[in-house]
């Protein structure tokens, strides 16, 4: 598995080959490609390329998935006695960009795909299942289940 660790906006970002990362808003339109300038690390199994500061020869390539928002933050402000409440919030947007490649320019490497986790197989199974069922739905009614009447209660007098 071959990895990279690459800054963008001040902050660092591990960048795994067929993955996803989460950087902050980038001023570029979903389906654009463009490369990282700076790449610090570079790891393809047993060798490491460590950069000082930076790693020359190596690119990052990536393409724009789309814009997301990221969870929502409030924040209180209060005074007590005073009548002072102050109420505010910030919600940070992010850009969400699949790593293509990472590599010296022109080198040419297939992109091994993560293994899926167990869980995830099960999910894609449910899912084949699900649009199987869709297709083939029959429904058939439950007899209800007869029930003895209630004995009455006499008055009390």
């Amino acid at each position: 598995m071959r990895f990279a660790i690459v800054e963008s906006g001040g902050k660092q970002y591990r960048a795994v080959e067929g993955r996803t990362i989460e950087v902050d808003r980038l001023p570029a339109d979903a389906g654009k490609k463009f490369d990282f300038e700076r790449i610090l690390l570079m790891a393809d199994g047993d060798e490491v390329m460590i950069g000082t500061p930076t790693v020359s020869g190596i690119e990052v390539k990536v393409t724009v998935v789309d814009h997301i928002k990221g969870p929502k933050i409030d924040r209180f402000k209060y005074r007590p006695k005073k009548r002072i409440r102050v109420r505010g919030g910030h919600r940070q947007q992010y850009t969400r960009l699949i790593v293509d490649f990472i590599g010296r320019p022109g080198e040419e490497r297939k992109v091994e795909e993560p293994a899926l986790s167990r869980r995830a197989e099960l999910v894609e199974a449910e899912v084949e299942g699900e649009q199987e069922a869709e297709t083939e739905v029959v429904v058939e009614a439950k007899p209800k289940a007869e029930k003895p009447p209630k004995a009455e209660k006499q008055a009390k007098g």
